[in-house]
């Protein structure tokens, strides 16, 4: 399952650094800001239905589908080649993300005890991140020595490659329901697990600056003279890498809200140093910094989530922290292209309104009196 994760994981992450660049050759610089966001609305969208289906057919069928939609999507970039059709690509391509960590988690979570969750989830955190490390630096060798196209096949090809393993994976879901149209109707019970809201709410705060990274990020790089986009964000995985299974296993030992606080006051002190970035030096030290704040920030809130859930229904409640997610990065990415706007001069501000937020995050963890508990 983790060779499968850093599949898939670096086949949608390989195309983001250049993905900008690559719209404004079609004509669309002023559509930036959607790049990402329209791939979090469909992603934040699928997640009541990911979790649904992982949680009544099964945790290998969901994870087996998002990775199809990441080879279909990555195949037909070349091919849909007006700024509408690559609007629409980005819109479909939402879904990969919206069903594959649903299940991966949940397949996770039958297969490892409370106890060693954390560390479990840092484990497979850190597959996942070795795709995003080295997806960006793939994907933007091939695009400046191949041409756009190479990159995109490369990508359909190491989805493909992560489908044919989760079909090789047995299933772990006991109770399997029948497939029908009831799994396509969704309650408002399916949308959201109330027992997971305090992690959502740490989440959607943390994710803002993640959506503000992908947008902004690949112009910023350039401002400052960094060439390869994608290596830029390799400093960032490789840190978020580093932290990972330290993350999980300190979560497991001195409790969730204890490693978050020290990770969302990270990326508050990340991306403050990103806004009074002017040189490479600055916007790597900035990257870096945010890579271990987001290593540390990921895996245990997927363990707190996880924890807190109902034992039948853990597809939902981890369902509903990613949907929190989405909303964190599809904001982040709307609202700093927004302030962004193409104008350099707009930087300090898009990353400071990120420090901010992640700021308020530490202080909720620090001052709110409601404890977390890890089940026995």
């Amino acid at each position: 399952m983790c060779l499968s994760s850093l599949l898939f994981f670096a086949s949608f992450n390989m195309i983001v650094p250049e993905l900008p660049a690559y719209l404004t050759s079609l004509g669309g610089a002023e559509y930036k800001g959607f790049i990402i966001s329209l791939f979090t609305i469909t992603a934040l969208l699928s997640r009541p239905f990911s979790g649904k289906i992982a949680d009544r057919l099964g945790r290998v069928p969901v994870m087996m589908a998002g990775s199809i939609v990441c080879f279909a999507c990555s195949l037909m970039y070349p091919v849909l080649t007006s700024v509408a059709g690559f609007l629409l690509l980005r819109l479909i391509h939402g879904f990969s993300t919206g069903f594959t960590p649903t299940g991966q988690t949940a397949y996770l979570a039958d297969i490892v005890p409370a106890s060693k969750r954390g560390e479990a989830v840092g484990l497979l955190g850190t597959a996942g991140t070795l795709g995003m490390a080295g997806g960006p630096a793939i994907g933007g060798l091939l695009a400046n020595q191949f041409g756009i196209n190479a990159m995109f096949y490369c990508s359909s090809a190491f989805a493909i490659l992560s489908v044919i393993i989760v079909a090789n994976i047995k299933e772990t879901l006991k109770e399997k329901h029948p497939i029908s149209v009831a799994l396509l109707k969704i309650s408002k019970d399916d949308l959201f697990e109330p027992r997971v809201l305090v992690p959502c709410f740490i989440m959607v705060l943390c994710a803002y600056s993640y959506g503000t990274m992908l947008t902004v990020i690949p112009d910023f790089s350039v401002h400052v003279g960094i060439k390869n986009k994608g290596l830029l964000f390799t400093y960032f995985t490789v840190a978020s890498l580093v932290v990972r299974l330290l993350g999980g296993k300190a979560s497991d030992r001195w409790g969730r809200r204890a490693v978050l606080r020290i990770s969302s006051l990270i990326i508050a002190i990340a991306t403050l140093t990103m806004a009074f970035a002017d040189s490479p030096l600055q916007l790597i030290t900035g990257m870096a910094l945010y890579g271990l704040g987001h290593g540390a920030t990921s895996p245990t809130l997927l363990a707190w989530a996880t924890d807190l859930s109902n034992a039948r229904f853990k597809g939902r409640g981890i369902a509903s922290l990613y949907i929190f997610m989405e909303l964190g990065i599809g904001l982040g990415a709307f609202i700093s292209g927004f302030i962004y706007g193409n104008q350099s001069s707009n930087f300090f501000v898009t990353f400071t309104v990120c420090s901010s937020l992640a700021a308020l995050a530490f202080l909720h963890l620090t001052f709110s009196r409601s404890p977390v508990k890890i089940p026995s």
